[in-house]
């Protein structure tokens, strides 16, 4: 499955299956990282901004194991887990668990991201013990 990008997130997703690194929006007035991608800061209120690599390093700020699947295409892996991870540059970016025990997952798990590339315009966010 690949998300439906526009605007700024299709950017973030191309960004990501081009470079093989996450990137997020950071301020050019205060510095601020910020995600989702958004036009203006909401630290300051500047609308001038670059996309900067992150460290793709992170803890587990939240998460929650699926049980019902909905869509065919994912019948054959059961239950998953989708967590939160806020990153080093303190935002937070969702996505799929990959080798981590659903029993396992705990809030301030340390995680690294990999991206797992769909199309040269999308690449999705795996999450992996660190």
């Amino acid at each position: 499955m690949v998300p439906m990008a526009v605007g700024l997130n299709a950017e973030y997703y191309r960004l990501a299956a081009e470079t093989a690194v996450l990137h997020v929006q950071r301020c050019d007035g205060c510095g601020a990282h910020r995600h989702p991608p958004r036009v203006s800061c909401a630290t300051c209120g500047s609308d001038v901004w670059a996309w900067v690599p992150t460290g793709m390093r992170g803890e587990i700020w939240s998460w929650t194991v699926t049980h019902r699947i909905t869509d065919p295409a994912f019948l054959a892996e059961g239950a998953f887990a989708i967590v939160v991870v806020e990153l080093a540059e303190g935002v937070r970016v969702v996505g799929n668990t990959i080798g981590i025990p659903h029993e396992d997952l705990r809030i301030g798990l340390p995680v690294r991201i990999v991206l797992d590339r769909r199309s040269d315009t999308t690449a999705l966010i795996d999450v992996v013990p660190d």
